[in-house]
Order: structure tokens, then sequence, then C-alpha cells
């Protein structure tokens, strides 16, 4: 709408600034389907779930890659 970004420690400090904080159930909700919810992460999450990065080595230098 304001055509305006932040990052996400900087949305942190505007919601604590007005006296926002983070908000944690006390107790699990009496609807959960705990069986369901296992069945949704072993079925339905792999095809969300982004790719994990290929682990190895690096550019030497940020700025060159090139420059092993």
């Amino acid at each position: 709408m304001f055509h305006k970004s932040y990052t996400v420690p900087g949305v942190c400090l505007l919601l604590h600034r007005h006296g926002w904080s983070p908000q944690v159930p006390a107790r699990r909700a009496v609807q959960r389907d705990d069986e369901a919810v296992a069945t949704w992460v072993k079925e339905t999450w792999p095809a969300v779930e982004p790719p994990r990065r290929r682990s190895g080595p690096g550019p030497s230098s940020p700025t060159r890659p090139g420059s092993r």
C-alpha cells in the first residue's frame, strides 16, 4: 500500500515499540487431531518444502567467484 519494505528484525522492533509481544497458547486445542497432523507432515509437507541447498565448497571470495 505504501511501497515500503521492512526486514523481520525491523518489524519486530516496531511491534515491540507498540506493545506487541509473541504469544504462545497456554495449551493445545481440544480439536487437535495428532494423527491428521502426522499424516500431513509425512505426505503433504515434502511437496511444499523447498529443496535443500547442496552442501559443498563455495567460492573463495564472495566478490570474485573464480579467484581460487
